[in-house]
């Protein structure tokens, strides 16, 4: 602990009381977690079986449990909790299920497993404004639940008939939930809560076991993760929370930047320790990021500094249009890395909008630059996989009523929410899957002779898939699934847009044909005939193989959103699209949101470690219309001393156009050499 800062000391050794560490970008935040851990469990005797920290994804919370495993031995690590705080509420429901109603094996709903039920509830086909009613439901409902408000008292304070009605399908949405044994993603947060206040003796068990709480990204927390927090640390009030407010960028999803202030309010004992030294960047792209942050209301103040000295000063381009600005970026890069022998990978190019993303990656094709866009969707993320992946777990496992809810309407089968919710009603007293329930003769006293016939003649007809997965060629036998449903026809009834439809069906034939590979494989290497259900199994796990895949260390410029840079760390950054109704957007000038907006900006300028160039357009295009653009306000904000301008105007400079030729050509020698 002697290479702890004495405010990083004081924030892991405090134990006496709730503790607030107002952690500034890139003051060693996970370093003080991983410590106070460690301290807790060697110094403080507490075993690491009831300590358990919290953050908001699976990456950073792998990252803080493999810092803190390499602090522990063996046997003092066991059964240390470092999770997000969905997984922390999913681990409270499989502890509890007799007390959430539940049945082991219960299905998780993802968004899409939610937007079909509330479709089928809200009666809606498909066309853009009858999503976008769906997609309106869905919010309010998931705003609800992180509100801590049961369908009852949505209902009770709905002011208008659109609230009403979207608070009688949250009721109807809630039920079936419970009648599928499901719960959605924002349950695994809600349910706990509600039943902790209900339940006294059930949350003294649970702040028995939980006797000292850590929570990480604090500032990002909502309604519902503030009140969990607050039961668990009860009467002791053992808690250390970390957190910055000036990096607090996600109120749309329902993050609460006041929970700070609330803290205060709710603990007068809070002990606040400020991390303020920044390990990352130097002292001059910090000073430009305290000038413009203290532009915004703060409830505590801070002031990050640097011992990594001054630096270079900030480059502010101003560049004619979009097309200008991606050339601009693209040659100073090459020129950069070419002059200085970086890597690829040294630079980062961050924007407001995935949209802005266009253009910098066809001039970074047209110069060979090779780039990484951060945030796409994954392969086995994708709709249509899931669909055709739902159809084979269920004939692998017909237990997985999350599959069996997937596909029982997809193509549709006019099989409704009423039958599927008396299915599953049924499913639970007999304490079965919903599909083998479809085959009992109870079933008849459940559903009338219109439904029962359905539901029947879907069970009997994956019965002869089953039985053809496993009598003929496996990828013959799926093959014929997908022509047996008519999915084809399905994409292009739900896909107003053709190509949309035939990207999604080459999707389903790339599926079918790793299937085929895999299968393959595994004859050659086992020498028998392959396994069908091991290689489903496999399947189901590539959507995470493929995650990890796109967190490689490869030799890539990195593209993403501002929202998306958070928590990391680039040697050179590029900020592009610095323009009014860009950065700040054009809707938080609207909504009076701009301080956000500085918080995001903040974001971008604090994830540069050594060199922060800023570009800005004069015009944009924007559908098909030229549009005369003006720098963003926040520009204005930065240390005149300390930022660079530079105006490219109506022409390049020869200069300029000499390094893009000098800049290309070494690329492409250097592409040569390896």
């Amino acid at each position: 602990m002697t290479e702890l800062n004495p405010r990083q000391y004081d924030a892991v050794r405090y134990i006496d009381g709730p503790c607030l560490v107002l952690a500034g970008a890139g003051s060693g935040k996970t370093r003080v977690i991983t410590e106070k851990i460690a301290f807790l469990v060697k110094s403080c005797g507490i075993p690491a079986r009831h300590i358990v920290a919290v953050t908001f994804t699976n990456k950073a919370a792998r990252e803080m449990k493999a810092r803190t495993g390499k602090l522990l031995q063996k046997n003092e690590k066991r059964g240390l909790g470092v999770s997000t705080f969905h997984t922390l509420g999913l681990r409270i429901l499989r502890a509890e299920l007799a007390v959430f109603g539940l049945r082991t094996g219960f299905s998780i709903f993802d968004s899409h497993d939610s937007k079909q039920i509330v479709k089928e509830l809200m009666m809606r086909g498909a066309g853009e404004e009858a999503e976008d009613a769906i997609n309106v439901v869905l919010q309010q409902i998931s705003r609800w639940k992180n509100d801590l408000l049961t369908p009852a008292e949505a209902l009770s304070y709905a002011k208008d008939e659109q609230a009403q009605s979207a608070a009688q399908v949250y009721a109807a949405y809630d039920r079936l939930l419970r009648a599928y044994n499901g719960v959605d993603f924002d349950d695994l947060i809600y349910l706990p809560v509600q039943k902790f206040k209900t339940h006294p003796d059930l949350l003294e068990k649970w702040q028995h076991r939980i006797r000292y709480l850590l929570v990480d990204e604090y500032q990002d927390t909502n309604n519902a993760q503030y009140q969990l927090i607050k039961q668990l640390s009860g009467f002791r009030q053992a808690f250390t929370v970390v957190g910055d407010d000036d990096q607090s960028i996600y109120s749309w999803r329902g993050a609460r930047p006041e929970n700070l202030a609330q803290l205060s309010a709710d603990f007068p004992s809070l002990n606040v320790i400020k991390l303020e030294q920044n390990y990352r960047s130097t002292g001059l792209i910090l000073n430009a990021a305290n000038a413009v942050i203290a532009n915004n209301p703060h409830v505590f103040e801070k002031k990050l500094w640097s011992a990594l000295g001054y630096g270079d000063p900030i480059r502010v381009i101003e560049c004619k249009n979009e097309e200008s600005e991606a050339e601009k970026v693209a040659s100073d890069l090459l020129n950069h890395r070419v002059r200085h022998g970086t890597r690829f990978a040294d630079y980062a190019v961050l924007y407001r909008g995935n949209f802005q993303s266009r253009l910098i990656e066809m001039k970074f094709q047209a110069l060979q630059i090779p780039y990484k866009v951060s945030g796409g969707t994954s392969f086995f993320s994708r709709g249509e996989i899931k669909d055709i992946m739902a159809y084979l777990r269920l004939v692998i496992n017909p237990d997985d009523d999350n599959a069996f809810l997937r596909i029982i309407n997809v193509p549709r089968r006019e099989i409704g929410s009423s039958t599927l919710e008396k299915l599953g009603d049924y499913a639970r007293l007999r304490h079965i899957g919903m599909y083998a329930a479809t085959q009992e003769l109870g079933l008849e006293q459940s559903l009338d002779s219109r439904a029962l016939e359905r539901v029947r003649r879907f069970s009997q007809w994956l019965e002869g898939i089953s039985r053809n997965l496993e009598n003929t060629d496996p990828v013959t036998a799926i093959r014929e699934l997908i022509s047996d449903i008519d999915y084809e026809a399905w994409l292009y009834e739900q896909n107003s847009n053709s190509k949309a439809a035939e990207r999604k069906i080459q999707n389903v034939h790339a599926l079918v044909e790793s299937i085929k590979n895999m299968l393959q494989k595994a004859e050659e290497e086992e020498g028998d005939s392959p396994d069908l259900k091991a290689v489903i199994n496999k399947l189901v796990l590539l959507d995470i193989l493929d995650q990890q895949e796109q967190e490689d260390s490869s030799d890539r410029v990195q593209l993403m959103t501002l929202h998306a840079a958070k928590g990391l760390e680039f040697p050179h950054v590029f900020l592009i699209g610095v323009n009014e109704q860009l950065l700040p957007h054009a809707t938080s000038i609207e909504e009076d949101t701009v301080e956000e907006e500085r918080r995001l900006f903040y974001v971008g300028i604090t994830r540069a470690q050594r060199t922060l160039a800023m570009t800005l357009s004069q015009e944009r295009r924007q559908y098909g219309e030229k549009l005369d653009c003006l720098p963003s306000r926040f520009l204005d904000e930065l240390p005149e001393t300390d930022v660079h301008w530079e105006n490219l105007g109506e022409s390049k400079p020869k200069t300029q156009v000499d390094a893009v030729a000098h800049a290309h050509l070494s690329n492409i020698r250097n592409l040569l050499k390896d």
